[in-house]
């Protein structure tokens, strides 16, 4: 696949024509063609991207895993504000249930776990508060539409945006509304939060389908910025070097802005809409696109670093990243682990249905769901089986992973539990 001239897609594959012909009319809308040609801020590095990530990988990469969440909690989307999908809790090697919950809906949040409380939205416009141990609900917020986008727990606050529009901030103990921040489209991913480099104060990102990645004050909700896209947003923004934002959409292309102020930095044109969210590591960020490939982008000259197009199938996944590894799933019912510095397949897991569940590590464990009703856990070094539980159900949502415990919630409108033992 080649670079296009900015306004059109090619795609040769017959099923990839009619798969991106329907995502974009139910996801992205044919708004390309208004697509703005972004200037670059910098110029183009003259050095060898391949050299200087392989630099990077040896000297810098562990790095870049060091903010991963507390073994205890998972009160973001992905893990960390780099969304790189790793866990502190180490996973045994069998999956006993421990506990369901019911929201009575379709359900195709993911789980969010802090203080306690497992936090997921549902079909009916609620986000439900679970107790860990017990798997009672402890409270619940109805918003006005359906929740399909992850919460996100910071500050004693736990945040949602809704197809209604809104973001909503609520008290993480006892759901009362603290405040809304409105939007002119749905809101389909989850807020990220950081702290801005000058001002110092905390704030909240957020994409929505008015094509605008938000910002907002975490506190208050006050507006501080917005940037425009061409085309709406589904992924969850991702904060890089505590300085930009990165993320993608559906006009095709790739993003990197100011934290602080929301202005442009550079772009990069990556051939297909994106449908999730954008992986960031030492400097170079890992996305799968709707034309079957999962690319690694340098975030400082805007050079791609490599493509891995194995088969005739987009990806609805988010990657995580490790020192050494890309893991991601796709809809052609595989698992990919993917070199890091080469971009060459390393194993391929299958399953039995697509994958659109975004997988999660955990030591040399690998947790993920599968449309074929499973959820499974397989060997980071081998893509081998180690263990699965047959729910029945398809699984769209991200697992979160905490002190050796898995909870994620299945389109049946229920979130499970389990507990592993080594």
């Amino acid at each position: 696949m080649h670079p296009t001239n900015g306004l059109q897609i090619s795609i040769q594959d017959p099923f990839m024509r009619r798969t991106s012909r329907i995502f974009m009319l139910v996801f992205c809308m044919p708004r390309l063609a208004k697509r703005r040609i972004m200037k670059e801020s910098n110029p183009m590095s003259p050095h060898s991207i391949p050299w200087l990530f392989a630099v990077a990988f040896l000297f810098g990469g562990v790095k870049a895993f060091s903010s991963a969440t507390q073994s205890n909690e998972w009160p973001r989307h992905r893990g960390d504000p780099a969304l790189n999908g790793i866990a502190r809790s180490e996973l045994g090697s069998d999956l006993s249930l421990q506990w369901v919950f019911d929201t009575g809906e379709f359900l195709k949040s993911s789980v969010v776990v802090a203080h306690g409380l497992a936090y997921v939205g549902a079909e009916s416009g609620q986000i439900h508060a679970i107790d860990l141990k017990s798997g009672k609900e402890k409270w619940s917020y109805k918003t006005d539409m359906a929740i399909e986008a992850p919460p996100l727990v910071e500050a004693g606050m736990v945040f949602v945006g809704s197809t209604d529009g809104f973001l909503y901030a609520l008290e993480a103990t006892t759901g009362k509304l603290l405040w809304r921040y409105e939007t002119d489209g749905e809101i389909m991913g989850a807020p990220n939060q950081a702290i801005r480099p000058k001002s110092k104060d905390s704030v909240l990102v957020v994409g929505s389908y008015d094509n605008f990645v938000h910002c907002m004050d975490l506190k208050t909700g006050k507006a501080l910025w917005k940037f425009e896209t061409q085309n709406y947003v589904n992924g969850v923004p991702t904060i890089y070097e505590g300085k930009y934002v990165v993320f993608g959409g559906c006009d095709a292309m790739l993003y990197v802005v100011g934290l602080e102020d929301g202005k442009i930095v550079r772009s990069v044109e990556v051939e297909a809409p994106i449908a999730a969210s954008v992986a960031v590591a030492d400097g170079v960020g890992y996305v799968g696109n709707m034309d079957r490939a999962v690319m690694a982008f340098d975030l400082e000259s805007a050079e791609m670093v490599w493509s891995y197009q194995p088969k005739s199938f987009p990806y609805f996944s988010s990657p995580a990243v490790t020192e050494k590894s890309v893991l991601i799933g796709g809809r052609d019912k595989g698992l990919h682990c993917i070199d890091r510095v080469s971009g060459n397949a390393i194993w391929r897991f299958s399953a039995r249905g697509r994958i659109d569940s975004s997988p999660v590590v955990s030591g040399e464990k690998v947790v993920f769901g599968s449309m074929d009703g499973k959820l499974y856990v397989v060997s980071l070094k081998s893509g081998t089986e180690v263990v699965s539980y047959e729910i029945g159900e398809p699984i769209s949502s991200t697992p979160a992973v905490v002190n050796g415990r898995v909870i994620v919630g299945c389109e049946d409108g229920k979130v499970y539990a389990f507990k592993t033992q080594s």
